[in-house]
């Protein structure tokens, strides 16, 4: 077994496609019209996880992320990430930065263009 995705409604394509794939340096691997109308795009990194964005351009979306904590996204430098994030895509800071000596890991959360939290994680161990 295995995860393969996680699927998060959208409402601006474009803001979160630039967010995730110049932000982030994610790539984007596909899209698709599913039969119910949906238009469905994925992203991934270097796993094989990827994120679906579920967009329905008639669908009036209340976008506060109902049960949803966070999506985690591994980063070579979370300090520089997160500034380029801040001043390019207008994110805000929600916590951090921050080390996590335990896990040897720095961590920073800002919100995406939807609204969503997302988690930078940076391994300190060399």
């Amino acid at each position: 077994m295995d995860v393969l995705h996680t699927a998060v409604w959208i409402d601006d394509v474009d803001s979160v496609m630039e967010f995730y794939c110049e932000g982030l340096d994610l790539e984007r691997t596909r899209d698709f019209v599913g039969d119910d109308g949906v238009t469905n795009y994925y992203v991934q990194g270097e796993a094989e996880a990827e994120i679906q964005f579920k967009h329905d351009a008639d669908r009036n979306l209340d976008l506060e992320p109902s049960g949803i904590d966070h999506i985690a996204i591994g980063v070579d430098d979370v300090e520089s990430t997160l500034e380029r994030l801040v001043e390019g895509y207008d994110s805000e800071v929600v916590d951090g930065p921050r080390r996590i000596e335990r896990s040897n890991l720095l961590i920073a959360f800002v919100t995406d263009p939807s609204g969503y939290v997302v988690e930078l994680i940076e391994s300190l161990d060399e």
